[in-house]
This record gives structure tokens, C-alpha cells and sequence, in this order.
């Protein structure tokens, strides 16, 4: 069994005495697992970095089995990343939602097509805010807990926004609201629209909604694993733990 084609890197772990075992995440075959023999090794390490963008060949002797990747660099995106601590927290937050979240070889194009466009944002010093929070979005959405932000759930108004319920994921006005409004997670309009205007303050009351649906909702029915920490240090930079 062998496939050929480019991916991003993830994730890699020493495996043995030398080799690595790394994930990517694929176009074509979406997570995808595999040895790379010498990973672990001196050459290897810069190219072994997260987001790396790589040629890959897969080899297996059945399609079931592990098997092993020879890669190639195409583009390295963490060390244009290093010096920003806010990018490079959202890296790792990308990478290590993906593994936790997506199922092993099951393609997600459109996913797969976000990730691609945010870690360019993220190494070309562009505006990332509203795409990370579109690409938390877009996670929930493709692992079958996506948010509806359309329009009000109690009144059916697509003006004034302010809230969306826990229950349903569903936007809810001011007016929808009433009394229930403390019960409600934030809807800043950067969430909504990923080309408003960026501050801090609305990226942190982004993070709390969608962190609340991957918290209470996703964890839970991935077998109540715990969210990865790379995701927690994210948040922290967005709520006063710089």
C-alpha cells in the first residue's frame, strides 16, 4: 500500500531508538499516522516542527497498518511564528485541537482548507483573530456540533446579537434574552464575522463560547478526555495570564 501527497504536520514523538512517529493532517485522507525513520534525529528536527507544510509518501505493507512516511520540507511555518507569542500559542492550539478532535483517516476538506488558510495568517503576521475563531467554528460544526448564528432563536430578528444559548447553540437578542441573559455566552461580532474589526476583549469572549461548546459538548463525547492544554495556554493569553 503507498499513497503520495502533501500534508501539515501536527504532532510528532520520539518512537524507538531514532525513528518518530508524527501526525499530519491530508487533503485527501485527513489525520493520517505514520513512522518516519531517523525523525527523532538531528536532521530531521527542524523539519519535524509543528505546522510544517511536507511532501509525504506513505508506505504500508496493509492499508490497516501504521506504516512509514519519508517526508520532504515545502514550507516551514513555526519559525516565522517564534517571536510572537500569541501566534505561536494559536499554532499549538490548532494542531493539538485537531489530533484531539478529528477521527483518524476521514477527510475534511473544507476543514482541512481552513487550517491551511489560518496557519498562512498566523506566519505572514496578518490579521488572525476572527480566523481562528471561524476556525473553532468550523470544528465544532465539523464534528457535529456546529453553531447556528443566523439569527435570533427566540424572535427570529438577525440584528442586535448579543448572546447564544449553551443548550442549542443558537444566537439570542438583547430583547430574546430578557431575564435569562446572565445564563447566556457571549456573541461578540467577531465571532460572527471574521473580518471586523480585532481587540483582544472581543477574541477573549470568542474563546469562552466556542471553548464552552468544545469543553461541555465535544470533550464529552469524545470519551470525557480532557481538552489539550495547548488550548488552554491560548485562552490565557486573551484573559489576563500573559
Amino acid at each position: 500500500m503507498e499513497w503520495t501527497g502533501e500534508g501539515t504536520l501536527l504532532a510528532a514523538r520520539p518512537h524507538g531508538e531514532s525513528a518518530a512517529i508524527i501526525e499530519v493532517l491530508t487533503e485527501a485522507r485527513g489525520l493520517h499516522r505514520g513512522v518516519v525513520r531517523g525523525g527523532s534525529g538531528r536532521r530531521m528536527a527542524p523539519v519535524l516542527q509543528p505546522g510544517a507544510r511536507l511532501h509525504l509518501v506513505w508506505r504500508a505493507r496493509l492499508d490497516d497498518q501504521l506504516g512509514t512516511f519519508t517526508v520532504e520540507p515545502i514550507r516551514a511555518r513555526a519559525a516565522t511564528i517564534m517571536g510572537d507569542a500569541d501566534r505561536l500559542a494559536a499554532l499549538n492550539a490548532v494542531c493539538a485541537l485537531t489530533v484531539f478532535s478529528l477521527p483518524e483517516r476521514d477527510p475534511h476538506p473544507r476543514f482541512y482548507a481552513a487550517t491551511e488558510h489560518l496557519l498562512d495568517l498566523l506566519s505572514a503576521a496578518a490579521p488572525w483573530f476572527g480566523a481562528y475563531l471561524a476556525w473553532e467554528r468550523l470544528l465544532l460544526e465539523e464534528t457535529g456540533y456546529g453553531l447556528d448564528l443566523s439569527a435570533c432563536a427566540v424572535t427570529g430578528a438577525v440584528e442586535g446579537l448579543a448572546y447564544v444559548s449553551p443548550r442549542s447553540g443558537r444566537a439570542v437578542t438583547e430583547a430574546g434574552a430578557g431575564e435569562f441573559a446572565d445564563r447566556l455566552l457571549p456573541l461578540p461580532e467577531l465571532l460572527r464575522d471574521e473580518e471586523a474589526a480585532e481587540s483582544r476583549e472581543q477574541m477573549a469572549a470568542g474563546l469562552r463560547t466556542t471553548g464552552y461548546f468544545l469543553h461541555d459538548v465535544l470533550a464529552p463525547a469524545l470519551g470525557k478526555r480532557p481538552l489539550p492544554e495547548a488550548r488552554t495556554r491560548l485562552v490565557s493569553r486573551f484573559s489576563g495570564g500573559r
